[in-house]
């Protein structure tokens, strides 16, 4: 079982959690100009990455708050995690 590190609760197993997706992708800054297909590429095409990643993570059974976490998809294995905004080891925002 994977155990995820929440910035407020400590570790816990992952069935506590939601995967709320790649943290490295940004929001457009002007959804409203965007047409539907650059919608549907920001929505739908992500990269498959192999190592050290940047996700988003939801304590849904915990205290309920987003946070980010740095996994490394080949090994599973949670690096670190931060809340929004903290920097994370490698000094990403």
């Amino acid at each position: 079982m994977l155990l995820i590190p929440c910035p407020w609760c400590g570790a816990r197993a992952q069935t506590e959690f939601g995967y709320g997706g790649d943290a490295s992708v940004g929001r457009p800054p002007d959804p409203q100009q965007l047409s539907r297909e650059a919608w549907l590429d920001y929505v739908y095409l992500r990269d498959n990455p192999r190592g050290p990643h940047l996700e988003w993570w939801y304590h849904a059974a915990g205290c309920r708050r987003w946070f980010r976490v740095r996994r490394d998809t080949l090994t599973h294995e949670v690096l670190v995690s931060a809340p929004p905004g903290e920097a994370i080891e490698d000094g990403s925002p």
